[in-house]
């Protein structure tokens, strides 16, 4: 048993993503300046429906996600540390193929994540128009559904901008079904914009 509660061993820190060559973000203040790696974990018995916290390799808290319980679209708000209200994640009905909106608190569209997830893979694609630039910009994400695993790629550039894996860190967290996931951002993107993907990567395949 003692196997199970060792530290994990988060071998993608090491790795590095090159540099986009324009920023791919829809927040200014959260774009990577070096390949970062995030982690996602999913809170155990959360009252308020999917929970997160989400974490630097490094272990300094980022983001905090809180699910609103009952909510017929699944709505998660993201906050960063200073309990500031970034925007809300939502699943969005009446479409054939899963599709999934990022709202700012005017409940402007921010970016859609349209899906073809299948039970032998996943394929989604994310519309946004960026912070940083004009004009819309496309990415692709496409994945494993067993191992859930997802790269996140420039449809323009082909350049990888973001990895998702999941991870069982132990026997508790096997047992309560909970999810972590550890995520390696490129630089020059937005961790805040990789981490609303990551969480509809999550509830789709929670679907």
């Amino acid at each position: 048993m003692g196997q199970f509660l060792k530290p994990p061993r988060i071998e993608m820190a090491s790795i590095q993503l090159p540099p986009v060559q324009t920023p791919v973000a829809i927040t200014d203040q959260f774009i990577a300046q070096q390949t970062e790696s995030l982690v996602l974990k999913e809170r155990i018995l959360s009252l308020s429906g999917d929970s997160f916290d989400v974490k630097l390799v490094t272990g300094e808290p980022i983001f905090r996600i809180k699910g609103k319980p009952l909510s017929i679209s699944g709505r998660k708000s993201v906050f960063d540390m200073a309990d500031n209200h970034l925007f809300d994640i939502v699943k969005e009905r009446l479409h054939i193929h899963s599709t999934y909106v990022v709202q700012a608190l005017d409940g402007s569209k921010l970016l859609e994540v349209k899906s073809s997830f299948s039970l032998i893979g996943s394929n989604a694609t994310v519309i946004f128009t960026p912070s940083t630039t004009e004009g819309l910009v496309s990415l692709n994400m496409k994945g494993n559904w067993r191992s859930r695993k997802a790269a996140i790629v420039d449809a323009a550039t082909g350049a990888v901008v973001a990895q998702i894996d999941r991870k069982r860190f132990n026997a508790r967290q096997i047992f309560f079904h909970q999810q972590t996931y550890v995520v390696m951002v490129a630089p020059g993107v937005d961790l805040a914009l990789i981490t609303a993907l990551c969480v509809c990567f999550d509830e789709k395949n929670n679907d």
